[in-house]
């Protein structure tokens, strides 16, 4: 069996995420990479030094390198009869794209899956991740997007898999990029952080998740995170979001910050690997999952740790 992987990448270099895809991928054969982009030559050769990839197809053409999921998705296409699976990284560019390639295959897509049980057998989390379904496929092409946190990244090696170059589909003019608004940080991706210091609505104001948290994150080197409540509450931007209908994390460590513990944040967190949880509440739902608890005004400890490291 082989599978595709497409690459999510910036044109000069591989965005993490297709790391943790291609070791999902390799788990159920050998994995060819799509690097479709716009000079995207050094996407191409990253991907090639992936352990575990056997061959990089690398798509060139004007304005590929734009991501536009109707262009991406066609390029898809045109490979997808010679493989067994394709999948994604279940980031906003992936689910954006599957959707596309699952229905002209007519396939059925696997989302957001959290472990391989076989080629045709797959584990995704439901209802908020309270639950885990078991999915058995029978479609003659796999279709699947990958949650990169239930995945380890792939390794890079020293030695390239072969590149081999094809032609890039035309643009069918069904879309065009208008603009690109970019949020420029200096910190740390949230999906990729290492670290993640998060907020909820008990810091009340955007003036004290900077006053409060900002030293706490710097001193940690740390990604800035908030639940569903600080942000629909405006007291930090939508990308900081965690949660079920936000990002979903697996830091080394997770610092939440008057953060009750709803669901919906769990289901963007809980597979942190050491959680720590700050909350004057005893009975906060977020003590449940936390390895370190502190029952404590974060107004006071949280300033106290940071001055503590």
């Amino acid at each position: 069996m082989t599978a595709l992987v497409i690459a999510e990448h910036d044109n000069a270099s591989l965005k993490p995420a297709t790391l943790h895809t291609v070791a999902a991928a390799a788990q159920v054969g050998e994995v060819h990479v799509l690097v479709a982009g716009t000079d995207a030559g050094a996407a191409a050769e990253a991907a090639a030094r992936i352990d575990g990839v056997g061959r990089v197809l690398h798509a060139d053409g004007p304005g590929m390198g734009e991501g536009l999921a109707e262009r991406l998705a066609e390029q898809v296409i045109t490979l997808a009869k010679g493989y067994t699976h394709i999948f994604f990284a279940a980031t906003s560019s992936g689910k954006n794209i599957a959707p596309r390639v699952a229905a002209r295959l007519d396939v059925a897509q696997i989302s957001d899956i959290v472990r391989i049980v076989d080629a045709f057998t797959f584990e995704r989390p439901i209802y908020a991740g309270n639950a885990v379904a078991t999915v058995l496929s029978s479609d003659p092409i796999q279709v699947v997007t990958v949650r990169s946190t239930a995945f380890d990244a792939a390794a890079v090696r020293s030695h390239s898999a072969v590149i081999e170059s094809i032609a890039a589909v035309a643009d069918s003019g069904a879309s065009r990029l208008v603009g690109r608004d970019v949020t420029r940080n200096d910190r740390p991706e949230l999906t990729a952080a290492k670290i993640v210091v998060s907020g909820g609505r008990a810091l009340g104001s955007s003036e004290k998740f900077a006053e409060v948290l900002t030293p706490l994150a710097d001193k940690l080197g740390a990604a800035l995170g908030a639940s569903r409540a600080a942000v629909d509450a405006g007291y930090a931007p939508n990308d900081w979001q965690i949660g079920q209908t936000g990002k979903i994390v697996a830091p080394q460590l997770y610092v939440a910050c008057g953060i009750s513990g709803a669901i919906q944040h769990l289901a963007g967190m809980k597979d942190s690997k050491v959680i720590v949880a700050i909350n004057k509440d005893p009975e906060a739902p977020i003590f449940s999952v936390a390895d370190y608890a502190l029952e404590a005004d974060l107004f006071s400890a949280v300033p106290e740790l940071a001055g503590q490291i």
